[in-house]
């Protein structure tokens, strides 16, 4: 990876390079809002999109437990709401502020709306999301099953 600044990372691509610390500091700022009266574990998370936008999400308990909504889910959300685009990196914090690296489920989802070279930052690091779900299911492999 090219060299950047401290705290910094250059995106994918020629995208726009990562903050960092200020994606954290978002999904912190979005955790904080997060309804989690049932486990008492708050998640935010905040997403980096191509044309330099942040979305943010937080988790969402409902009372009958498995319709909860993941903060990746809400953040995903957020970035089709607001005009759509693809996901550059993606920052998910626990109460602490410190990484935590989604579920099965939310990977998932970040790689079908970031794809490979959407950049994680995990409790070991930053990295891409084809390392964080490798050989990922995927709109290709649908494309495949089609005649």
């Amino acid at each position: 990876m090219p060299s950047a600044a401290p705290g910094r990372a250059p995106g994918p691509g020629s995208g726009p390079t990562v903050d960092w610390e200020s994606l954290r500091e978002a999904a912190v700022a979005a955790m904080r809002h997060a309804y989690a009266p049932y486990s008492s574990f708050p998640v935010g998370v905040a997403g980096l999109v191509d044309d330099g936008r942040v979305v943010v999400g937080c988790n969402v308990e409902n009372a009958s437990y498995g319709v909860g909504l993941c903060a990746e889910c809400g953040m995903v959300s957020a970035l089709h709401a607001s005009g759509g685009g693809r996901l550059v990196a993606v920052a998910c914090v626990d109460a602490d502020g410190s990484p935590l690296m989604p579920c099965g489920r939310c990977r998932q989802l970040l790689w079908e709306h970031g794809g490979a070279a959407c950049l994680l930052a995990t409790p070991r690091g930053v990295l891409p999301m084809s390392e964080v779900l490798p050989q990922a299911f995927g709109a290709d492999d649908l494309d495949r099953a089609r005649p």
